[in-house]
């Protein structure tokens, strides 16, 4: 199962963009969905995570603007970013934690700029 995020880009402070992190394949006991960004020179970090039981967790910098979701259906998981700011800015990386498993996708560019 590979894991592919879209929806990066360009935006301006203020701006949204959501993401999307779609499994080519049925992944079974998912533990967690998580997303993580990683800003240049710096360390990969948590912003986003839901667990199987409807569980949230976000990074305080983006608690209140992001919002983590999932469907199960379309096997994809997805990150609504509002009120961006340049600090936001990185390449974001979905993560499917399974009992089994746990899975990366290749990261999509988020870039906050006026």
């Amino acid at each position: 199962v590979q894991l592919v995020e879209s929806g990066g880009g360009f935006v301006q402070p203020g701006g949204s963009l959501r993401l999307s992190c779609a499994a080519s394949g049925s992944i079974d006991d998912i533990n967690a969905m998580v997303w993580y960004r990683q800003a240049p020179g710096k360390q990969r970090e948590l912003v986003a995570l839901a667990t199987s039981g409807g569980a949230t967790n976000y990074a305080d910098s983006v608690k209140g603007r992001f919002t983590i979701s999932g469907d199960n259906a379309k096997n994809t998981v997805y990150l609504q970013m509002n009120r961006l700011k340049p600090e936001d800015t990185g390449v974001y990386f979905c993560n499917i934690v399974s009992r089994k498993d746990t899975y990366w996708g290749q990261g999509t560019q988020v870039t906050v700029s006026s």
